[in-house]
């Protein structure tokens, strides 16, 4: 398998890294905040091969790690990493948080998981070409195909609309086409739009907000954390709100091409 094959695989395990979160139990208890201090470590599980999320190797460590380290830093310890990719490993493996949380309010997690404060705003966006003069869903001509994630949600909304789709595996296939002109649009997250520009500045894509309103489609993000006590939750949404206040998590996604948008 090349390289480029297994960070498109991450991407999408960490893509999707809430459905880790309703995995059931964890093969390790959850610590409390006094003995995270005692082990000077808190233990944060991602993806070694998912950028812009997470990367074990390379020169970029992912947004999900650099959040990582700062959270950890507030807490005074050391971020440990536990690489996973897959469900089996997520419920053997000793993790206190895992970033990229998606928040329902119908939906609580699964699992002894708690979620912090939110810290940013994301779901699927309609990415076209710089140079397409569309500017909604409405816009698109009855033939002009939009890339979808296979089996995705958007993708069977977009279906009963009558929009013509083409099913990817991978976010980075889909945006990849559209610069390509094989497709007229892509319905994929912004981390895959704004990663996408940031390493393809002659070939950039436009990100259009077709699915606000749709609750389903869009969504807050926070940490998950795996059955802490209320000292840690509390550590930890003191943790997020500090480095929200001081631009420490803008910055951070500003690095991968992100523009970090306020919960909702």
């Amino acid at each position: 398998m090349t390289d480029a094959r297994i960070r498109r695989r991450g991407c999408l395990a960490a893509c999707a890294a809430g459905l880790s979160l309703s995995l059931g139990g964890m093969a390790a208890d959850g610590r409390s905040l006094e003995t995270v201090i005692e082990r000077g470590v808190l233990t944060l599980c991602a993806n070694p091969n998912a950028l812009p999320f997470a990367s074990k190797a390379g020169p970029l460590p992912g947004f999900q790690i650099e959040l990582g380290e700062k959270i950890a830093e507030q807490l005074g310890v050391k971020l440990a990493r536990e690489w996973v990719v897959s469900a089996i490993q997520y419920r053997r493996a000793d993790c206190d948080l895992v970033l990229d949380t998606i928040v329902r309010k119908d939906t609580p997690p699964a699992g002894g998981v708690q979620v912090s404060r939110p810290y940013h705003r994301s779901g699927v966006v309609l990415a076209v070409r710089a140079d397409s003069p569309v500017e909604s869903l409405a816009g698109l001509g009855r033939d002009q195909r939009v890339g979808v994630p296979v089996g995705s949600l958007v993708s069977m909304m977009l279906a009963k609309r009558g929009t013509v789709t083409s099913p990817f595996v991978f976010e980075d296939e889909i945006v990849a086409a559209l610069a390509n002109r094989e497709i007229e649009a892509a319905a994929v997250t912004p981390a895959a739009v704004g990663w996408f520009n940031l390493q393809h500045a002659d070939q950039p894509l436009r990100a259009i907000s077709a699915f606000d309103g749709d609750s389903d489609l869009s969504w807050n993000i926070a940490a998950g954390l795996f059955r802490p006590d209320d000292r840690l939750r509390q550590r930890v949404d003191a943790a997020i709100a500090a480095l929200l206040a001081d631009g420490t998590i803008a910055r951070i996604y500003a690095r991968y091409g992100i523009e970090l948008r306020p919960p909702q």
